[in-house]
């Protein structure tokens, strides 16, 4: 009985964080994105100046680990002038990572394409551009999700991290009601299985998208 009153006190605070947890999830998702597909055809470009600094960056993020960009974004870069709020280095940082990860499955999905589709576009009439679009993306979209969405859910574990600069997002919302209850195994079990929810209904949402681009395919 009293651990589930501890449960039950403690779940209004743990869920608001999940909360955080799923937009800071969400958000980076969308941010590593929009900073994965530019770095994936910068790396397929013939030309070096395009395509060695995006190298770098891919290089960069997957070669370091997340916890020290956190560090670097919110403690480090102040130093030189370039201050984020704990919310926005926290997004700004994940998106980075996941940006790097997403643009190797992309790039992955899109060289999967046959050179003959591309040979047929260019017969055709298309531009790079419209092939890319209209021709190869859409295949290379059913190639890419399953390691887009996991992705995802990497990245709803790896929001615990944010924690560290003061995000109230589920650890570290769970911490603050330990340090009250002084209660940790229990509401430790209770964030874990939190996630576990979360990155199931995300696995489930995965396994529905790639039904509909099998059939979308067929």
């Amino acid at each position: 009985m009293e651990l589930f009153e501890l449960l039950r006190d403690a779940a209004p605070v743990m869920l608001k964080g999940a909360g955080y947890t799923l937009m800071f999830a969400v958000a980076s998702m969308v941010g590593g994105l929009a900073l994965g597909f530019p770095a994936a055809i910068l790396r397929m470009s013939r030309w070096a100046v395009l395509r060695w600094p995006a190298d770098l960056y891919v290089s960069m993020m997957r070669g370091t680990p997340l916890l020290v960009q956190i560090f670097v974004i919110y403690y480090g870069l102040p130093s030189v002038g370039i201050e984020f709020t704990p919310v926005t280095a926290g997004v700004l940082a994940l998106s980075l990572n996941s940006g790097a990860y997403l643009s190797e499955s992309l790039r992955g999905a899109i060289q999967s394409i046959s050179a003959g589709q591309w040979r047929a576009s260019f017969s055709l009439g298309l531009s790079y551009w419209q092939t890319l679009h209209h021709v190869v993306l859409p295949q290379a979209l059913r190639v890419a999700v399953p390691s887009m969405g996991n992705t995802l859910i990497s990245l709803i574990k790896d929001t615990s991290l944010v924690s560290v600069i003061t995000v109230t997002e589920l650890m570290l919302a769970t911490k603050e009601v330990i340090a009250t209850t002084f209660r940790p195994l229990p509401l430790y079990i209770a964030a874990a299985l939190v996630y576990w929810c979360l990155s199931l209904a995300f696995e489930a949402l995965q396994r529905r998208a790639e039904q509909r681009l099998n059939r979308a395919h067929r």
